[in-house]
């Protein structure tokens, strides 16, 4: 059974950073493609970025490569950067894993077969 745990959330001040870490269980991250999205109270779920099964890095127009992924084949770990934070970056964060072979990687939210259960970053002004 796949599981994947986030952690390292939690409050800063704007212009403030921090790593968000997602470890990965019960499948080899060496193998599948990596998501992350947030989610604001009362707004949709957003992607962020993405590493496909080719480790090709992509990043949505709306949040323009503001955090960048990283992934640690040796232990399993995917860790999203975040640099220069804002107030409205305020939200939970989700990773997900896509398991399954895709020619191409989607940033819809069904495209990913496994969530993890968030992590809660405040940022305050």
């Amino acid at each position: 059974q796949v599981q994947l745990t986030e952690s390292g959330g939690g409050s800063v001040q704007a212009g403030g950073s921090l790593k968000l870490s997602c470890t990965v269980s019960g499948f080899p991250i060496s193998r599948g493609g990596y998501g992350w999205y947030r989610q604001a109270p009362g707004k949709e779920r957003e992607g962020i970025a993405l590493i496909d099964s080719s480790g090709i890095k992509r990043y949505t127009d709306s949040m323009k490569g503001a955090f960048t992924p990283s992934q640690d084949n040796d232990n399993n770990i995917l860790y999203l950067h975040m640099n220069s934070l804002k107030p409205d970056d305020t939200a939970m964060y989700y990773c997900a894993v896509r398991t399954r072979f895709a020619a191409y990687y989607s940033f819809q939210p069904s495209f990913f077969d496994v969530w993890g259960q968030g992590t809660q970053v405040t940022v305050s002004s």
